[in-house]
């Protein structure tokens, strides 16, 4: 091992830091679901950020940089202020993973080489829950890694009456605690010298005191784990902690288990008498849980929606579930009485001590006055209204992003047409007549142009989302479709993955791990790919427009609709044939409350859904485009040009080229769904390779420019019509309907393939790559044959 491995080894044992002059320091924020984490990291690193898998995991992370301001002399982060790189680990309840996304916090912060665990810790507390935020707190504070506390929603805490004194609450923590609005900006200056003193001086938390008799059982462990594994490098007192629940850590010898098991059936033995008549519950309002402490308490806004109750809101929690081991516990203690449960009371007595001293409740505080989030979500999330109002809000949305971004296409549309072409004429010559200026005018040109005309279709449909995301009304979501999404086999907040794969299917993907099941992951991976993606709202605007006019907007919810209904469909359908055993969990969910949505906020999470758009879509765009012209300008036999000589490469009509020969052969498959035309068979090909290449395709096999806008299609809304009206006999528009519908189920983009491969493994890809496909064609000729007989 090398020297500086060793170094911060034995730092990191003994509760110290090694401080790596001049390299960033690594800091990652850890913190419960919707306690401002995300909006935090994004104000630390001004949206300057990437996501990927972490090394060895298939977790998706948000990584970026933080430059802390540089203010006066004396000030917080002054002119020595580190760079620093910080990582946005997934929400958790705790330290006991119950999730792919949890384990990854546990790793980094437990498992991980001592070289690799970060430099400081953020804890993200939300100070109007600060309760079950102590919780996950007291377990961070066994990782041995220095502790900085930052304090959010301190205004709603406000509102709720608490009172809360930081200086008593860094105390009863031992580490720093700061206040921030990362909304606002406050604090983050005083956050970054925070983070740079507890690193500069190694300041590591004491444990959580959690009573005489567990303190007794861990010094014990520790004596043992000292003279059996010198070597460890794992925080040891994590180690003890986790031997005594009865948990299988590897890598221990095996004299440390068997003495963990016996202190723990003498821990065990000694809570039971003590226990008898005594309930879980508080004064704190803090209920009794399992050793993963998800359970609610006073203040909370935990929202549990289960078949027995008929209210849209329920304040707590039916029972405790240690996700690690399957355990149950109620609300008092009997022969099920074991350490995993005095654990977490023992945490739980540390937070109510703390919350002591470091908190005051106003006059109104804990009582059941509701709050204005609560007078609206009566209205929001009730079952009469709740479901209906969020259709009307997607439809508005669908319906203001095809009219908004109608005008701004067009001129982009016209640019690209117009004064970008003919500059590429005069600069690289006649396209008819050379190979390079056809690839340029014809082929790179109309690629980047039609790019680019989506940026508008993407800033106006994610603003508007972002709107109502940053308002607290997309949380709601989740708890509206949980009915709906059980009776699937899978719990609410699978809809979250959903709700992302409305912009793009591959992060919805990786979004599918926040589930801790293995069975509902496979299950929702393989029915994600039916939700419809942002490249497909391109092709929608442009044939609805055509199509159906000013009812385009309506006909694109409908295929949104249809899109959640075809999810919902499948898993019904698969989870019988391949999960049968997929349980339902209850959900368990935090509401956020209800704020104004603050413009910067909104522009960057908008631009960042634009950028990671262009990112992804413009090299696919560019290349499917270009390798398509190619294979347009190949002439196939005989071929003959437009005037009727005989064609040589790049003078060969689209019909008789390469590519115009194998849509020709594929197009016979698509007559009963009244598409059976080569111009759209050639569309649906490289749609395979990107759905956002499927409008410049048909623009290209028509020999026509895109038009932007559906509404003013132009010559090539013209050319659709008279196909469409050709192929289905008369029956364009449930020719275009049907278009649409086959658009929208069958097989997926290749990086979202990808993406479902590493999720459900390449057998179940396969398989649904196949079923996805035939239950497409199956749709689209069933919505033409009606179509057919009502038009």
């Amino acid at each position: 091992m090398k020297p500086c491995c060793e170094a911060h080894g034995a730092a990191a044992a003994s509760g110290a830091t090694v401080v790596r002059d001049g390299a960033p320091l690594r800091v990652v924020l850890v913190g419960n679901p919707n306690t401002g984490k995300s909006t935090l990291f994004n104000a630390l690193t001004g949206a300057r950020r990437k996501v990927g898998n972490w090394p060895g995991k298939t977790v998706e992370v948000a990584s970026g940089t933080w430059r802390p301001a540089v203010r006066g002399r004396g000030g917080a982060g002054g002119a020595g202020a580190h760079l620093m790189s910080v990582t946005d680990l997934p929400g958790t309840y705790s330290l006991v993973p119950a999730s792919p996304d949890e384990e990854l916090t546990q790793d980094l912060l437990v498992s991980a080489d001592p070289a690799e665990r970060p430099d400081a810790v953020v804890a993200v507390l939300d100070a109007a829950n600060l309760a079950r935020n102590l919780y996950l707190c007291a377990q961070l504070k066994d990782t041995g890694v220095p502790l900085v506390v930052a304090l959010t929603m301190t205004d709603i805490a406000g509102q709720r009456g608490l009172r809360i004194d930081d200086a008593a609450l860094a105390a009863g923590i031992g580490a720093p605690v700061v206040r921030v609005s990362a909304r606002e900006g406050r604090g983050l200056p005083e956050l970054a010298a925070a983070v740079e003193r507890v690193h500069r001086h190694g300041e590591v938390p004491p444990p959580a005191d959690l009573g005489e008799p567990v303190e007794s059982a861990v010094r014990d462990l520790l004596r043992a784990l000292a003279r059996q594994a010198p070597g460890e490098r794992r925080p040891a007192r994590w180690i003890a902690l986790r031997l005594l629940s009865g948990a299988r850590v590897p890598g221990v010898p095996g004299e440390v288990p068997a003495l963990a098991a016996r202190l723990a059936e003498r821990l065990a033995a000694g809570a039971r008498p003590s226990a008898e008549g005594r309930t879980a519950e508080e004064d704190t309002g803090q209920e009794g849980a399992g050793e993963d402490g998800t359970r609610g308490g006073a203040g909370t806004r935990d929202e549990t929606h289960d078949e027995s109750h008929d209210e849209s809101h329920d304040e707590s929690h039916d029972e405790s579930h240690d996700e690690s081991h399957g355990e149950t516990y109620g609300e008092t203690y009997e022969e099920d009485w074991d350490v995993q449960t005095l654990l977490a009371e023992g945490r739980y007595a540390w937070v109510h001590r703390v919350m002591a001293a470091a908190v005051q409740r106003g006059g109104d505080a804990g009582t059941s006055r509701a709050t204005r989030s609560d007078r609206v979500d009566r209205v929001l999330t009730s079952r009469l209204f709740g479901l209906p109002l969020f259709l009307a809000s997607m439809w508005a949305v669908f319906q203001a992003t095809t009219t908004l971004a109608a005008p701004l296409q067009t001129g982009l549309s016209d640019f690209f047409a117009g004064p970008v072409a003919a500059f590429a004429a005069r600069l690289t010559g006649d396209p008819d007549g050379n190979p390079l200026a056809g690839l340029v005018v014809h082929g790179i040109v109309p690629g980047v142009g039609q790019l680019l005309s989506f940026a508008p279709l993407i800033v106006i449909m994610f603003v508007l989302l972002g709107l109502l995301e940053d308002s607290g009304y997309m949380a709601r979501a989740a708890f509206l479709v949980d009915r709906l999404m059980r009776t699937i086999g899978l719990p609410g907040k699978a809809f979250l993955p959903i709700i992302v794969g409305f912009g793009c299917n591959v992060p919805a993907l990786s979004a599918a791990r926040i589930l801790g099941d293995r069975r509902q992951r496979l299950l929702l991976g393989m029915v994600l790919p039916l939700v419809t993606c942002s490249a497909r709202l391109t092709v929608y605007i442009l044939i609805a427009g055509v199509f159906f006019g000013s009812s385009a907007g309506t006909v694109v919810f409908f295929l949104y609709v249809l899109s959640v209904l075809l999810v919902v469909g499948a898993g019904l359908l698969l989870r019988p044939l391949l999960f049968r055993g997929a349980r339902a969990d209850a959900l368990v969910l935090e509401l956020p409350p209800y704020r104004l949505p603050l413009p910067r906020v909104v522009a960057a999470q908008a631009w960042q859904k634009l950028a990671a758009f262009l990112r992804t879509a413009g090299g696919v765009i560019v290349a499917t485009v270009a390798a398509v012209w190619l294979l347009s300008s190949i002439p196939l036999g005989a071929a003959q040009d437009g005037a009727g000589a005989d064609g040589g490469f790049g003078r060969v009509a689209v019909e008789d080229s390469a590519f115009g020969g194998v849509s020709r052969a594929v197009a016979p498959v698509f007559a009963p769904a009244g598409f059976g035309d080569w111009h759209a068979s050639a569309a649906l090909i490289p749609g395979f390779v990107a759905k956002e290449a499927v409008v410049s395709t048909m623009a290209q096999t028509y020999g026509t420019e895109e038009p932007a806008d559906g509404r003013k299609p132009g010559t090539l809304g013209e050319e659709l019509r008279r196909t469409f009206d050709h192929s289905s006999g008369g029956h364009g528009a449930a020719a275009a309907l049907a278009f649409m519908v086959f658009l929208l189920a069958y097989t997926p983009c290749v990086a979202t393939v990808a993406a479902q491969s590493s999720v459900i493994g390449r057998r179940l890809t396969l398989w649904s790559m196949v079923t996805t496909m035939a239950m497409a064609w199956l749709l689209a000729v069933a919505v033409f044959q009606v179509g057919r007989l009502i038009t």
